[in-house]
């Protein structure tokens, strides 16, 4: 998975910094030079040197639809530099950390929460990663998401490492920890490692 916030030098850079746009176009290249990103027409299972790209919104905004953008990231990367991908993945900017700094210090926080929350999603519920994953620190604590792991809200019930876990099973059926900032994932089309929730 490579990170491409936007195809266009000047949107890529004001996210990224100055001279990352001309860096990232030549990783992609020497990656499919290597064999990635080729398998698009293939099926997951076919094509072992998976490319996927990751898009995420520069402002406090929800992604476009995954699919349409997609194919509007295809046609340019490929006219412009000849760069192949197999997939490109949407991700709700999450309200926390350099983000909610960022949203705090623009007085835009309240907004884009009021954003995520109006724009909640039921379909995405079944779907959401913290309902079939779990994530681990480098010290073995246990947290329901990346995000939660993020901002130190550990999983539900005893305290526990990987450690002490003998069967994953031991999960199941247990309370998620939540927080405001569990409306990113539900917005929407939906959000998590995977891209969009609901397809479209």
């Amino acid at each position: 998975m490579a990170s491409l916030p936007c195809y266009t030098s000047e949107n890529l850079e004001e996210q990224r910094g100055r001279g990352t746009f001309n860096r990232s176009i030549e990783s992609l290249q020497i990656l499919n030079r290597l064999g990635y990103g080729q398998g698009h027409t293939l099926r997951r299972s076919e094509a072992p040197l998976r490319l996927d790209l990751v898009y995420n919104p520069l402002d406090p905004s929800l992604p476009p639809a995954q699919a349409e953008l997609e194919e509007q990231y295809r046609r340019e990367l490929r006219e412009r530099f000849g760069i192949e991908f197999d997939a490109l993945l949407t991700i709700t900017n999450m309200p926390i950390k350099r983000f909610a700094h960022d949203l705090l210090r623009d007085g835009k926080m309240d907004e884009y929460m009021s954003l995520l929350v109006r724009s909640f999603n039921q379909e995405n519920l079944q779907r959401l990663m913290c309902r079939s994953l779990i994530s681990v620190d480098h010290r073995g604590r246990l947290f329901d998401c990346d995000f939660n792991q993020a901002l130190g809200i550990d999983a539900s019930g005893p305290e526990r490492t990987i450690f002490d876990i003998t069967d994953l099973s031991d999960f199941g059926g247990r309370s998620i920890r939540t927080a405001s900032h569990c409306f990113g994932c539900t917005a929407g089309s939906g959000s998590s490692c995977g891209g969009a929730l609901v397809p479209g």
